[in-house]
């Protein structure tokens, strides 16, 4: 991957920042003034009943979206479209609070018709505020921009497939298009979106989990054979101890709140490790254990919170190897030896680079004091089943494959990999993420294509194609000219937000396949369609009768979700239809029986039973109410890398401490009232915000020696790797409990901070939580 632009991101993009930050951000325009105090109740309780209140009132879903709640994550019933915590079946009320907000935004009453786009033009929509585009509510019939009026206008589904295939056929290679996906789409339709790219000739599948999670899997996949983690629900419940790393949980994956609480009640020993104390790491009152919601009866998940350094979690995981190593000296029963003999490669190395890194280098790099470190490495020793889990404060580093593989290492030490109760733990974000990776959505050929091929009659490339990184690079040096997003906003997922929504304008093409309204249409190519599609809680009708379809958790678990909502137009279709009518339409001389998968996705499963591993029997296993977990090797200590083996990281301890100590650290995060992109409000109860998003969160000593003052507005300048600046004026600075060098603050707001050229050279993700940043108080 290489940049060799300079781009120069100004404070105003017009239709994206606005000249003056208003009250709110990306958010609603608020009326009250902002506010900013500690928060101190428990995490859900009374709080997440209230405002799952107010989003049913404010939606008028009162009835619906109560009934939401019953059959939400329940077999017979429909996946969360939210995050991919699994689903415990022991629950009968297996929900959370941000679930309930996502189905809810889904299931508006309002609309979006063509006498909407007839009323505003692009350019004044793209003055809107996020929250206003998506309040309008759900799309309702294909749309397609009109240059000369400068609005969109209807299109029927034929036309606007017609236009498509047209485009994309007229390229004069396939890999001048992208096909990105935001996590969103089911088994079935990634399956079949993945076959069309391939079967059209191109590698070109960007998508979310470039910019989170691949860091995660190229280090599992480098340490023990997979890129998945190997622990289920079952090995939560069984743990003697819990790392929670990098991860929000209150927030990004709210039902986990259900395991950490069951877990300090059974006794296991609960540690986060993150640079802010987050609500979800201290107590927890979560909503379906009713007795305690009318007591008010708090649960701890937390015995320790650790505020490492930005960065520094890799040397925390090597202090703790070393606390278990020297135990080794005096008791060498602390290492599974047998396990270590018979199932890894390079221990010896490994125990040497651990002699040869001094505890000064190990607290100087975490920013932790020796005894904190010594004090995390035995609850380690402690615990005779333990499991690490982690999320994006891990992975969107410089060294976050590195961090995977140090934080693999030390599972490995005590075998606590392929026995219950022990293992990694990845915490994935979008409902299906980790289904797509599964079922082919990767812009490097899947290890399963030559089964591909000889099950759909087709013939794949086998060249590398573009992730998002160099997706959005393509489409300013001209190797991308059609864009088509299967779901997401990609303009404010992606970084350096300038930079991402010139390289979309410039192409030739944008295809958005959407429920609401947002950026992602303003900003668009030459030519642009929008394509409604039918929502997770909603009917999908095809011609072999009512079709279900399926995701796959954060644990591998398969199961079925079926939506019960009438769709919100007769004009929406499944997101399958939407890829099988672009299919028809671009690949008119195709074999592949595109509409007969359509039209019944038992058809489409069939066929993925003979490609992927572990799908074999894949419609018959779906009838197990709970679904089917697909195996994973590594979880019977069957490592599939080259060695045989589980392989030892041997990495050098990276120094992430600026050497500019007027420069600070910055990780963008979202708010609680948020998920991803859409912004439900601006208040973020956890962290004590009210009627604010264009803010930065602060060391309270940072903030005394830079003269600033709770509330004062600053400019806040990144300098990129390729020498650009990009600077966000008139944020407040806020006090807020982090360590010292260390900031936050809001996505998509800050994106914009994230040059094109700021990726990891391990992972090739942007660097979304390690932005170099200075700030002087505005003017």
């Amino acid at each position: 991957m290489t940049t060799d632009h300079q781009p120069q991101a100004p404070a105003h993009v017009p239709g994206l920042l606005p000249d003056v930050p208003r009250q709110g951000g990306f958010g609603p325009v608020t009326d009250g003034a902002w506010s900013s105090s500690p928060y101190h109740h428990a995490a859900a309780s009374w709080g997440a009943a209230k405002s799952v209140g107010t989003i049913l009132f404010q939606q008028r879903e009162l009835i619906r979206g109560t009934h939401s709640m019953f059959v939400m994550n329940h077999p017979t019933g429909y996946d969360c479209p939210g995050c991919a915590w699994p689903d415990d079946k022991k629950l009968t009320l297996d929900f959370c609070e941000n679930g309930v907000k996502h189905v809810t935004w889904e299931m508006t009453p309002k609309r979006v018709k063509r006498d909407f786009f007839a009323e505003h033009t692009v350019t004044e929509l793209a003055d809107w505020t996020d929250f206003d585009l998506e309040d309008q509510g759900r799309l309702t019939e294909p749309m397609v921009y009109d240059e000369a009026s400068d609005r969109y206008v209807p299109i029927g589904w034929d036309a606007a497939f017609a236009l498509i295939g047209d485009a994309l056929r007229g390229l004069s290679s396939p890999n001048e298009a992208a096909f990105y996906t935001s996590g969103r789409l089911s088994n079935e339709a990634t399956f079949l979106y993945q076959l069309l790219a391939r079967e059209y000739g191109t590698n070109n599948l960007p998508d979310c989990s470039n910019m989170c999670h691949e860091a995660s899997g190229r280090a599992l996949q480098a340490s023990i054979g997979t890129g998945k983690g190997t622990c289920d629900l079952e090995d939560w419940e069984e743990a003697d101890a819990l790392f929670i790393m990098g991860v929000n949980a209150a927030s990004n994956a709210p039902r986990m709140l259900t395991a950490l609480a069951d877990a300090t009640r059974r006794g296991a020993q609960v540690v986060h490790i993150n640079p802010l104390v987050e609500a979800g790491a201290t107590k927890t009152i979560v909503p379906h254990e009713m007795v305690d919601m009318a007591l008010f009866k708090a649960t701890s998940v937390s015995d320790m919170n650790i505020q490492v350094r930005p960065g520094g979690d890799l040397a925390l995981m090597r202090g703790m190897a070393k606390v278990v190593f020297e135990a080794a000296e005096s008791d060498p029963t602390v290492l599974d030896a047998a396990f270590l003999r018979d199932c890894t490669a390079e221990f010896e190395a490994y125990r040497d680079l651990v002699a040869a890194t001094s505890w000064d280098e190990i607290t100087a790099q975490a920013g932790l004091p020796e005894s904190e470190i010594r004090r995390a490495g035995q609850v380690y020793l402690d615990a005779d089943k333990t499991i690490i889990a982690w999320c994006l404060g891990i992975t969107q580093h410089e060294h976050g494959v590195d961090t995977v593989r140090e934080i693999t290492n030390l599972l490995l030490l005590r075998g606590n990999i392929g026995r219950p109760g022990a293992g990694p733990s990845p915490v994935r974000g979008h409902s299906n993420v980790q289904g797509n990776r599964t079922c082919g959505i990767d812009h490097r050929p899947p290890p399963w294509i030559d089964k591909l091929d000889e099950v759909c009659g087709i013939v794949s490339p086998r060249a590398g194609g573009l992730d998002t990184v160099n997706s959005i690079e393509g489409m300013h040096d001209g190797r991308v000219k059609v864009f088509v997003g299967m779901g997401g906003n990609f303009v404010l997922a992606a970084p350096d937000t300038a930079y991402t929504a010139a390289g979309l304008r410039k192409t030739d093409l944008t295809v958005q396949v959407s429920t609401k309204l947002n950026r992602s249409h303003l900003v668009h190519g030459r030519a642009a369609v929008i394509l409604p599609c039918l929502g997770r809680t909603e009917k999908d009708e095809q011609l072999a009768g009512l079709q279900g379809v399926t995701v796959e958790d954060a644990m591998s678990m398969v199961h079925i979700s079926r939506g019960k909502r009438r769709p919100a137009s007769k004009e929406l279709k499944s997101e399958m239809a939407i890829i099988a009518g672009i299919a028809k339409a671009t690949l008119p001389d195709s074999r592949t029986p595109w509409q007969s998968y359509v039209d019944d996705y038992d058809r489409m499963r069939d066929v993925m039973a003979q490609v992927l591993p572990g799908f074999e029997g894949f419609n018959e296993r779906l009838k197990n109410p709970g679904g089917f977990r697909i195996p994973q090797p590594a979880r019977e200590r069957d490592f599939r890398t080259p060695s045989g083996r589980a392989n030892f990281s041997l990495a050098p301890m990276p120094n992430v401490i600026p050497a500019d100590e007027d420069v600070l650290i910055l990780g963008t995060m979202r708010s609680h009232d948020q998920w991803n992109t859409t912004i439900y409000s601006a208040n973020d109860r956890y962290r004590g915000i009210k009627n604010l998003r264009e803010l930065i969160f602060l060391n309270e000593a940072d903030m005394a020696a830079r003269g600033l003052a709770e509330g004062d507005f600053v400019d806040i300048t990144s300098t990129s790797r390729d020498g650009s600046e990009r600077t966000l004026r008139r944020f407040r600075a806020l006090k807020y409990d982090l360590p010292r060098g260390a900031a936050a603050g809001y996505m998509p707001e800050m994106n914009a901070l994230i040059g094109i050229a700021d990726y990891s050279t391990q992972s090739d993700q942007p660097l979304m939580k390690n932005v170099a940043v200075r700030l002087v108080k505005s003017a």
